[in-house]
């Protein structure tokens, strides 16, 4: 079937991704949490007549189309995040403290409407396509594990030849393909800090020693790190989110907490991020304090391989013609899909879903995506499997 005609087929079915789309946003369920969202994807599977295996990964939905090999897998993730929504749409969350801000609901749709283009279709090649429903891509377990690392573990991915996932960008027009070979998002890590002082009067502070004066002192350090010891045409970024100290307006407190994000590419940038965080925190030690530090280690980069990241670009052309492709630098977010495409040869493209002229950010009360671009999605996520089967024969 010629990708132009797969899409006019993924057109037909709007209306249904829709309706499936906000059946989820509606209901939105944090990491791990997702059972509903897993019935409701089990339910319209098995009633396309496909076999699904469920709690995999703890809440997660495998289904196969197809068997034996090439094995592509299409992975889409279904937690929304705690966040109370703030859109006047008629599809708001009804699930207070829960939303759809980053567009897992619209994930969870397109893969749905893979599954019912190509087990409708007649003439697919040999082999098998494997549905990959993830749960808590936003979050981890009281191991630290993700919804990714869970699946693995489970067994999701044994035996796949090539693994691809797509996720929504509200901020590229809608219906464009942004896709490169490489990184394509970074490792993050999490820092919990705590510089240490001895408390006083603030009327004298000469009696005790003053954290807040030495995270002064530290926080030029910490910023320092990246402008000055790591090499700078790799991208690293340290951030410090929060900070506390005190309860009292006279009182120097023991104390200053602090807790913030790492993000780097490459894992050896990564371990210098760690290790010049240490010292930038022992400047504390300088002015007679102390300090204490917890890196809690997160997901790696993520590295789109370099022949699915064509086959993608390919698809998109011949699919919609050059200008469906749109150029943009990586970030540096994170995904979890990065644990997948270490795992068998994968790619993650982004799918331009803005909603209108308003910055609606991921991760945002407002965050909401245009749904024309559904079947662009659809289609693109089942004609790059179908190709995939066919090369990897």
């Amino acid at each position: 079937m010629p990708a132009k005609e797969l899409l006019e087929k993924a057109q037909a079915i709007q209306e249904q991704l829709i309706a499936w789309r906000r059946d989820i946003h509606m209901h939105p369920e944090l990491s791990f949490q997702e059972f509903r969202t897993a019935r409701m994807v089990t339910d319209t599977l098995r009633s396309m007549g496909i076999e699904v295996e469920t709690g995999i990964g703890k809440t997660g939905v495998v289904a196969r189309i197809g068997e034996g090999r090439p094995a592509i897998g299409i992975r889409a993730d279904m937690d929304a995040l705690p966040i109370v929504e703030a859109n006047n749409v008629s599809y708001v969350s009804q699930n207070n403290g829960a939303m759809h801000a980053c567009g897992h609901d619209a994930h969870t749709a397109m893969l749905l409407g893979v599954a019912k283009l190509l087990n409708e279709m007649p003439d697919r090649p040999p082999g098998e396509i494997r549905l990959l429903f993830q749960p808590s891509e936003e979050d981890s377990d009281s191991e630290g594990k993700s919804g990714a690392v869970r699946m693995i573990e489970d067994g999701a991915l044994e035996e796949l030849d090539s693994v691809i996932a797509l996720h929504v960008a509200s901020t590229l027009p809608s219906g464009k393909v942004q896709i490169a070979a490489g990184y394509n998002s970074a490792s993050v890590d999490s820092f919990n800090a705590a510089i240490v002082g001895e408390g006083c009067h603030g009327a004298y502070p000469h009696q005790g020693i003053d954290p807040i004066f030495i995270l002064a002192q530290v926080i030029n350090a910490i910023h320092g790190i990246r402008a000055r010891r790591i090499n700078p045409v790799r991208p690293a970024l340290i951030s410090i989110g929060a900070v506390h100290a005190g309860d009292a307006d006279n009182v120097i407190p023991n104390e200053v907490v602090l807790r913030g994000t790492i993000r780097s590419y490459d894992d050896e940038t990564r371990e210098q991020l760690w290790a010049e965080l240490e010292k930038a925190l022992a400047v504390a030690r300088a002015f007679g304090g102390d300090y204490r530090l917890t890196i809690i280690k997160g997901y790696p980069s993520q590295i789109n391989d370099a022949d699915v990241a064509e086959l993608i670009r390919k698809t998109s052309v011949d699919m919609m013609g050059e200008d469906s492709l749109v150029h943009e630098e990586p970030g540096m977010g994170a995904e979890d899909f990065a644990y997948m495409s270490r795992k068998a040869p994968g790619a993650m493209f982004n799918l331009g879903a803005q909603f209108d002229e308003r910055n609606r950010p991921h991760h945002s009360p407002i965050f909401n995506i245009n749904e024309d671009c559904f079947p662009v999605g659809t289609a693109m996520l089942a004609e790059t499997a179908l190709r995939l089967l066919q090369q990897k024969a």
